[in-house]
């Protein structure tokens, strides 16, 4: 195989402290073609949709081994990866070279005269510093700060850490991978020097809604510690700048710090939701009900689509973005583009789908104003479409309003363009997470999603939520009737029938003391 140093086929990148909004856009660009992530525990899950849909995903904890023995196998499966001419990203929590290994893993590409990038990323002590507004160097009082391991290896050769050294340091301390041994790093600190009431602080989970934290001084932190329950992984800070703080760190006083949403939109359509809420300092997990696929024997499409060009169709109706994906996708596979549909007029159920027209260079003639659902697009179409002939294009189940109600004036016909299929396996680590009462908020954005997510769910979880202690919410009163249908309470509907107002309506409830 010829290394070409300009084009690497190995990166080590650094996919920062937690929250999936700090990895670098480098990073997320050598994501988008890599063959093989090789990702650490716990990098968030989410970085890796980033990935394409044909990269294998393997996290290091299912290597062989214990923790320690595992780096020969890393080595091992980055170089044979590469030399096979494959594309490999080694994910890795914070920054690659600050106690990550990335110097042990990059040694171990250039002995086997392999090209490689290293992709910086935003380390914990970084994170911590700017999520709870700790000033880790001050013009006032702190000149410097210093990255230091509290779990230093034994068996390394050379100099070991100073402690002596270290307390004397004229700046912040940042002490990684510390929590274990606190007592013994306090002791040293304290012996050599450092006086027992400088300010510290202990962060677990920085940048993310899971965020956790407690201050206290050099002397009393093993014991603070303790009383709030901090256990590791996370990073301690000593210095005069941790006193000057915020009380009200920006990122926990988001509207939905802390709570626990469950989004259970098709994978492909989740993205956008789980950021908003993130942003909004949500701990958001996923559960996709349904899976978005081809329909599986396209003949009706195809003749719908050839009468389209014909001009046999007055209207084409689409009843969700997916429609609009699916029917135009399937147009152009047929090798025909957007001139077949230049004598109907369209028709999107809310600005959502209209906004995915646009993305085609198309435009909707009529989207309802404020009721984005079955009733609001019959309401809307009745004036437009009498006399006329109407098609539907839609998934491969739903309710039949609005072809009842306008087939009352109009002469109307559905295709299927799209099969929604139900995927909720019966196990899993969120239904885990809701039977444990870990999740606060399910939300609903549909009666198909409704239906399927509530048929996965079992007694202990029903009992959580007849208990109030999960709360669903729906998109509108159609999705909230089909779930009082099957017997479970509503917690709120939105009011707008968007992704937006389902996250409005679960910032009303968690607003609510």
């Amino acid at each position: 195989m010829t290394i070409d140093p300009a084009n690497p086929l190995v990166f080590l990148v650094g996919a920062g402290p937690g929250s999936p909004g700090l990895m670098t856009v480098r990073g997320a660009e050598v994501l988008s073609r890599a063959d093989l992530v090789l990702y650490d525990q716990l990098v968030p899950e989410r970085l890796l949709d980033l990935a394409p849909a044909h990269a294998v995903r393997m996290c290091v904890r299912d290597l062989p081994g214990s923790h320690p023995d595992k780096y020969p196998h890393i080595h091992k499966t980055l170089i044979e990866t590469a030399s096979a001419g494959k594309t490999v990203v080694r994910l890795k929590g914070g920054d690659p070279l600050i106690f990550g290994r990335g110097g042990e893993e990059a040694e171990a590409l250039r002995a086997a005269g392999l090209a490689y990038e290293i992709v910086p990323g935003v380390t914990a002590a970084l994170a911590a510093g700017a999520f709870l507004e700790i000033p880790l160097t001050h013009r006032m009082h702190s000149s410097a700060i210093a990255l230091v391991t509290g779990h230093e290896l034994p068996s390394k050769p050379g100099n070991k850490l100073d402690w002596k050294a270290i307390a004397a340091f004229p700046g912040t301390l940042a002490i990684y991978m510390g929590i274990a041994r606190l007592p013994v790093i306090a002791a040293e600190l304290l012996r050599y020097g450092k006086p027992a009431d400088t300010p510290a602080a202990i962060v677990e989970r920085a940048s993310t809604g899971d965020q956790r934290s407690a201050f206290a001084t050099l002397g009393t932190l093993e014991e603070v510690r303790r009383q709030a329950g901090l256990e590791a992984p996370g990073l301690i800070l000593i210095g005069e700048t941790v006193a000057h703080r915020s009380e009200h760190p920006w990122f926990e006083g988001r509207p939905l710090f802390g709570q626990r949403v469950l989004v259970t939109r098709p994978a492909h359509q989740a993205e956008g939701m789980v950021r908003k809420l993130e942003h909004l300092g949500a701990v958001v997990s996923r559960l996709p009900a349904v899976e978005i696929r081809d329909v599986s024997d396209p003949a009706r499409m195809d003749r719908a689509l050839g009468q389209l060009r014909a001009g046999h169709w007055n209207w084409l109706v689409f009843t969700s973005a997916n429609g609009v994906h699916a029917l135009l996708r399937r147009l152009d596979a047929i090798g025909r583009d957007l001139r077949d549909l230049g004598g109907v007029k369209l028709a999107a159920i809310g600005p959502k789908t209209a906004e995915v027209l646009r993305e085609y260079r198309l435009r909707a003639d009529v989207v309802p104003d404020t009721t984005f659902s079955s009733e609001g697009l019959a309401a809307a179409l009745k004036p437009h479409v009498i006399g006329q002939r109407v098609l539907l294009a839609r998934a491969n189940r739903g309710r039949e309003l609005l072809r009842n109600e306008l087939a009352q004036i109009a002469t109307v016909e559905q295709v299927t363009v799209y099969d929604q299929v139900d995927v909720i396996a019966p196990e899993g680590s969120v239904l885990d997470a809701l039977r444990r009462g870990e999740v606060r908020f399910v939300t609903l954005p549909s009666s198909n999603i409704a239906r399927g997510v509530l048929a996965a769910f079992d007694e202990t979880i029903n009992g959580r939520i007849e208990r109030g202690e999960i709360k669903l919410v729906a998109i509108s009163p159609e999705t909230g009737n089909a779930v009082r249908a099957l017997g479970y309470p509503v917690a709120a509907e939105a009011t707008t029938f968007t992704e937006d107002g389902l996250i409005e309506a679960v910032l009303a409830l968690a607003s609510q003391k």
